[in-house]
């Protein structure tokens, strides 16, 4: 049998990210940055108040805490206006949070330290202010944040909404990006439905394709369904063909189990370099991968996964889905791990294989990770697998007793 390490180096290997493309900064998000961003501009472009309140001098509210004060408003200045008056002795400026600092003005009172006092004697309205301030107070210094020349991002960084953000407040309308890579996806085999249609003895609902396109998508690619292809061998080549023309990765499930004849190898053992594999590991055993050469000499990654579904999400998740990743630039393509708790046994027989065990998990009162089985361990009963939100690593021997760590693989969380 083929150790997994050794399977995961081998697809791993033939797997390299793609070369840079240049995409708008919102047509980013989730994509990996394949070169550095420095930024051309600052942020905040100039000094702002952080509060709705009212501008002032320091000096003039110095004593307002314990005597409060009244200044003249002299203007009103809103987020993206300016005001046209310095601030003189006495005087102050309603101002909301955004809005760039008056000339003059060199502190910020929050309105709530506020008190509307109406027309004075001679005629101008006042502000009774309770709070004396510092100067700087309550003020966004203009590139507080960024500064021309800062590097805000490494090549590396994956485009979270967030980081669109600070690209948009940097006028970086145009980013270096690994592209998302185009996966296709199939099933093979007369016996598969898929219309609806009552079953006929035989016949099975196709299950394995919808799943795999709904992981595929999940890894941040972009899934191509290529349909049910049925057991005619020229026109599975023909779909395969195709599909490395158009796409950068083929996945399948199916027929790679160790004395199949199928079709999908039948093909893929003609037209593609593959390695057969039985890797030790339960469930998703059977392991095929390969590459398929297109007419330009380069060749598309070819996965090719069991059939039982189980096996076949299992093996999408331990060899597809962190090449698919390393595809697109992404440094760690793994789920996160952790060590949890076996909140019961875990128990196994030696097999000189790893058992990757359902489970699912929460955090208990003691801030660790608990887990327990889904239940059925088949790898044909994808509906005890369906939701579990963990694979438990129990090595080769009698198992985990309960109250034992154990590491899991999260399935719901991005490296």
């Amino acid at each position: 049998m083929t150790p997994l390490d050794d399977a995961r180096r081998l697809v791993l290997a033939s797997c390299p990210a793609a070369g840079a493309v240049e995409v708008a900064h919102r047509d980013a998000i989730g994509l990996v940055l394949a070169q550095p961003v420095v930024s051309g501009e600052v942020v905040p472009p100039f000094d702002n108040t952080a509060v709705d309140g009212y501008a002032v001098r320091a000096a003039d509210v110095a004593t307002a805490h314990d005597d409060p004060v009244d200044l003249v408003v002299v203007d009103e200045v809103a987020a993206g206006a300016t005001s046209s008056r310095t601030l003189g002795r006495g005087e102050a400026i309603r101002i909301m949070t955004g809005a760039p600092m008056p000339d003059g003005a060199d502190a910020v009172v929050m309105v709530e330290d506020s008190e509307r006092r109406g027309a004075g004697a001679d005629g101008r309205e006042l502000v009774r202010l309770s709070a004396s301030v510092p100067r700087g107070a309550a003020i966004r210094r203009a590139g507080d944040d960024v500064e021309v020349g800062d590097v805000l991002f490494a090549a590396g960084t994956v485009v979270t909404p967030a980081v669109a953000g600070v690209l948009a407040s940097v006028n970086a309308r145009v980013v270096a990006v690994h592209p998302r890579a185009r996966v296709a996806v199939l099933s093979t085999g007369d016996e598969l439905v898929d219309d609806g249609s009552p079953l006929e003895r035989g016949q099975i609902r196709e299950s394995n394709r919808t799943m795999l396109l709904g992981l595929v998508a999940a890894a941040g690619c972009a899934a191509v369904d290529l349909g049910i292809v049925r057991d005619d061998e020229a026109e599975l080549e023909a779909v395969l063909r195709h599909a490395a023309l158009d796409c950068d990765a083929i996945v399948s499930s199916g027929g790679v189990s160790m004395g199949d004849y199928d079709v999908v190898k039948a093909v893929l053992g003609r037209i593609a370099d593959m390695s057969w594999m039985q890797v030790a590991i339960k469930p998703a055993k059977p392991f095929a991968f390969g590459t398929l050469r297109r007419d330009d000499s380069t060749s598309v990654p070819v996965f090719g996964l069991p059939g039982n579904p189980v096996s076949s999400l299992v093996s999408f998740e331990l060899l597809a889905r962190p090449a698919l990743r390393s595809m697109m630039g992404h440094r760690r393509g793994s789920r996160p791990r952790l060590v949890a708790v076996a909140d019961e046994d875990l128990r196994r027989s030696t097999d000189g294989k790893t058992h990757f065990v359902r489970v699912n998990g929460s955090f208990g009162g003691d801030g660790r990770y608990h887990v327990t089985t889904v239940g059925a361990q088949g790898s044909h009963q994808l509906a005890a697998t369906a939701t579990a939100d963990a694979l438990a690593v129990v090595g080769d021997g009698d198992g985990v007793a309960a109250g034992s760590d154990v590491e899991v693989l999260l399935l719901h969380g991005d490296a």
